[in-house]
């Protein structure tokens, strides 16, 4: 893939910033979702989203400081870590940061792991034919909620709207064409174009639905803008965000115990290690696209100590602990910009943008339907970069073919592993999520095959040594009489 910004590249200002603004736009759905998601599974309402966002921008900030501005990833919140999150937030504020301290501590001890041991054995473990259909699910298994977004109509409610599809398809088209018969600067910013129109569209229906009184056309919901100039004050344009560290207590949750203690640590330490195993295959992704091998330069030790030690910055700040995502990766893949200063400018953007009320609350009408548009591209853009690392396998091998499919059919199939849960088989304390299941048994499959080959391998290459040593004693004698 021949890239229009290389990662040392640097774009000119003006463009550099409506890259970072795409970058953002990107990822910041998912990243404001998690706290909302687990608010209000808990009632509680220990996180906030603004507060995430700025989290995200320093998570990111750390991880590209680590990775010595080599490796074009953005961090965002981790949903791997909602079912921890609801656990760890019945004991307050101070639960959610110890849980991401205990998550960021798994980090680096991998990473110390690495750095004793090299490398070798993670590609050992992991190689493409294991890695591939892992990073493939990761696209295919966010299908249904890009589906699920596209025909929703955010102003009337509806799950299913026909008009708010075709608000998510136009957004798609726009995309796609920007992409392939845009100019060279319309091929840079497909999604903050196909958003924008997507948005037109969606709001032409909107006054027309609100105007005549028909719910079927209000695809926007204006809530959010209605809500933030009501009554008109500073906190109208400017206001912080509700940071973790601020928070002195826990909505009256007693001081934490040892038991306490453990309980979170045994919430997040497994989930910890489930997404180490994204980590990689989000790296192997990113690194077929920059044609470089990150996990050699910057190294796996420094993207593991990046990602550990910026997940527990981004929970210092909103609570949530980060992840590196595959909607960036996908946005990079699609408009072939891997310049690092644009993530780095996506970052300061996500801080600065989160203080600013009318643009928080701006980016909170666009509507779902829109949004699915652009997932519809950048999840189906993770899919295939994970295919195409299957390019050279030879899937009529049979050892190739089962570990495929063991990791394709159990990943799409939602296979995960619950631990601990009560007698019906619910609230399960430790929840191994469906593609880190699916990655479990791909490895499996591989290696206890892979040493089946070899042993099976090993008398016929000994046949085949010592029949060359016969030949060559033959060919001595031979010569002898």
């Amino acid at each position: 893939m021949k890239l229009v910004y290389d990662v040392s590249d640097r774009p000119p200002f003006g463009k550099l910033v409506v890259f970072s603004f795409q970058q953002l736009l990107a990822i910041i759905a998912a990243t404001i979702v998690v706290p909302v998601i687990v608010n209000g599974a808990t009632g509680l309402n220990v996180l906030d989203s603004a507060a995430a966002l700025v989290g995200a921008g320093f998570g990111t900030i750390t991880y590209l400081l680590f990775t010595k501005f080599k490796s074009p990833v953005f961090l965002g919140s981790s949903f791997a870590f909602i079912s921890p999150l609801i656990g760890a937030s019945l004991f307050g504020y101070f639960g959610v940061l110890i849980g991401a301290a205990f998550a960021a501590a798994v980090y680096a001890l991998i990473a110390l792991a690495v750095k004793l041991a090299g490398t070798k054995w993670v590609n050992k473990l992991m190689p493409p034919v294991v890695i591939g259909p892992t990073v493939a699910l990761i696209g295919l298994s966010l299908a249904g909620t890009a589906m699920g977004d596209i025909t929703k109509a955010s102003g009337s409610g509806m799950a299913y709207n026909l008009v708010g599809l075709l608000c998510g398809l136009i957004t798609f088209f726009t995309i796609v064409f920007c992409s392939i018969k845009g100019n060279k600067t319309m091929k840079l910013i497909p999604f903050l174009i196909g958003i924008g129109v997507g948005y037109v569209v969606a709001s032409l229906f909107s006054i027309i639905g609100y105007a005549a009184n028909v719910e079927y056309l209000q695809i926007v919901n204006y809530g959010a803008l209605v809500d933030n100039f009501t009554n008109i004050s500073i906190q109208s344009f400017l206001d912080y965000p509700k940071f973790t560290f601020l928070a002195t207590s826990g909505n009256g949750i007693q001081p934490l115990t040892g038991a306490d203690v453990a309980n979170i640590a045994l919430l997040y330490i497994p989930v910890a290690f489930v997404v180490f195993a994204e980590h990689i295959a989000d790296h192997k992704n990113i690194s077929s696209i920059v044609e470089k091998d990150l996990l050699t330069d910057p190294g796996l030790h420094r993207t593991l100590l990046g990602d550990g030690v910026g997940s527990f910055v981004g929970a210092l700040f909103g609570g949530v602990p980060n992840t590196t995502y595959g909607e960036s990766v996908g946005c990079v893949a699609i408009t072939k910009n891997a310049s690092v200063v644009s993530i780095l400018g996506a970052a300061v953007l996500a801080i600065v943008l989160a203080f600013i009320s009318p643009v928080i609350a701006l980016i909170n009408t666009i509507p779902s339907c829109v949004m699915g548009g652009v997932c519809l591209a950048l999840y189906g853009f993770i899919a295939v970069s994970g295919l195409n690392m299957l390019r050279g396998i030879d899937l009529g091998e049979s050892k190739n073919l089962f570990v495929v499919c063991s990791i394709l059919i159990s990943g799409i199939g939602g296979l995960s592993l619950k631990f601990g849960a009560d007698a019906n088989g619910e609230n399960p304390v430790i929840t191994i999520s469906a593609i880190a299941t699916a990655l479990i048994i791909g490895i499996i499959v591989n290696v206890c095959f892979n040493k089946q080959e070899a042993k099976d391998s090993a008398p016929a290459a000994y046949a085949e040594v010592s029949k060359t040593v016969s030949e060559e004693a033959s060919a001595e004698e031979e010569i002898a009489e």
